[in-house]
């Protein structure tokens, strides 16, 4: 008998539906990338961000959502949170949802109110009383009140929530004070021999930066120490100079130190310091809160208002500056933009002080803060909106 022939191989066919879809979406990957790199400079992901973040929000056709009444009060400052809005007066501290919903208050008389904010978490104290309030995700987490003589001197929380307390205390000359996100304590950094005046949180929750005065020979000096929050020892002392400290901002990798002539950038890993003078320019207002650099507003005389703005890059040892020549109400820094508020306008930069958006009437706007996706918060003696470009 013949040998029965093997019947041939079957070869599989091509699906030409998988194919297709498969040229389809390269070809389309291909092109939104290029899209992309042609059309970058008109691309904006802020903008989409905002889209998203305020979905539900109804807007004018200049841009800014329905105005909400606040508690007011004299010395009334606001802060921007992911959930809403902090604000601090003499009348005490409140917290409302961005749609105007009252989340929490707390209803006292503070002398001296001073609102700090990071991205998620509000903090209101009386400066040199006792009483300090922490605000985030919706409710108050974290209250604080100082016994006997004690006063408090700074409060600055990260974007954790976790907060350094600054304070006066019986028996030393300096106390900084550490609360995780909870409100619980994880270390208190006492000092004798030297005066702590201000203290900030690196964002990894991981080292204290503490400012500390003291003087020698007849002369004042500053020093920033480091402590790993595990121990109340610092691992760096970083001389400062004979500069008044006025303002700090912990960043990833780079520590904000404000004089009154001059902004200090500080590396935390190498204790090298980078300085930016102002001099013989007056300070006339800062922002630390932009994302790798600074704003600042100087004006020639002592007197009067500011005539420049300047924003200062850490990283790259640049600044740019634009001339002013109206009144400035207010100024803020967020993300990669800034903002300055004036009588009539509120005008919206990025990082580069280029012009991203221009209110025109600000509607007697006296008060501002920024959102990192260059929305803005206003606010005059009765009621704060929210003020979103295109």
């Amino acid at each position: 008998m013949d040998e029965k022939a093997k019947a041939p191989k079957r070869v599989k066919k091509p699906n030409i539906v998988v194919r297709l879809l498969a040229l389809c979406t390269t070809g389309a990957l291909v092109l939104g990338a290029l899209m992309v790199v042609v059309y970058r400079d008109q691309l904006n992901l802020d903008a989409i961000r905002r889209r998203i973040s305020y979905r539900n929000m109804q807007t004018s056709d200049t841009g800014e959502a329905a105005p909400f009444t606040h508690a007011g009060g004299s010395k009334l400052d606001l802060a921007y949170l992911e959930d809403g809005v902090v604000t601090a007066s003499a009348a005490g501290a409140h917290y409302y949802g961005l749609d105007g919903e009252h989340l929490a208050e707390r209803v006292l008389t503070l002398e001296n109110p001073v609102l700090e904010a990071s991205r998620t978490t509000g903090v209101v104290y009386d400066a040199g009383g006792q009483s300090l309030f922490a605000f985030r995700n919706s409710q108050e987490y974290f209250s604080l009140t100082l016994s006997g003589s004690a006063d408090l001197l700074s409060a600055r929380p990260n974007d954790s929530g976790w907060l350094a307390v600054t304070a006066q205390q019986s028996g030393f000359k300096g106390a900084v004070t550490v609360y995780n996100n909870r409100g619980s304590e994880v270390i208190q950094i006492s000092l004798s021999s030297t005066f702590a005046i201000d203290a900030a949180i690196s964002p990894d929750c991981r080292t204290a930066a503490v400012i500390t005065i003291g003087q020698e020979n007849g002369t004042f000096f500053s020093r920033l120490l480091l402590y790993p929050i595990n121990q109340t020892e610092p691992s760096a002392q970083i001389d400062l100079g004979s500069i008044a400290v006025l303002d700090l901002d912990y960043e990833d990798d780079l520590i904000w130190v404000l004089g009154e002539d001059r902004l200090l950038m500080v590396d935390p890993h190498d204790s090298s310091i980078q300085s930016y003078t102002f001099s013989p320019s007056y300070l006339k207002g800062c922002s630390l809160g932009g994302d790798g650099f600074a704003l600042l507003l100087t004006g020639r005389y002592r007197s009067g208002g500011a005539t420049q703005a300047i924003v200062v890059h850490g990283g790259e040892q640049s600044a740019r500056t634009v001339d002013l020549t109206g009144q400035i109400l207010d100024c803020a820094a967020a993300g990669s933009y800034c903002a300055l508020l004036s009588g009539s306008h509120l005008t919206i930069y990025d990082q580069e002080l280029t012009l991203y958006s221009l209110l025109n009437d600000a509607q007697a706007a006296r008060q501002l803060d920024l959102a990192p996706n260059g929305s803005a918060l206003l606010a005059n003696d009765q009621q704060t909106w929210l003020y979103i470009p295109k």
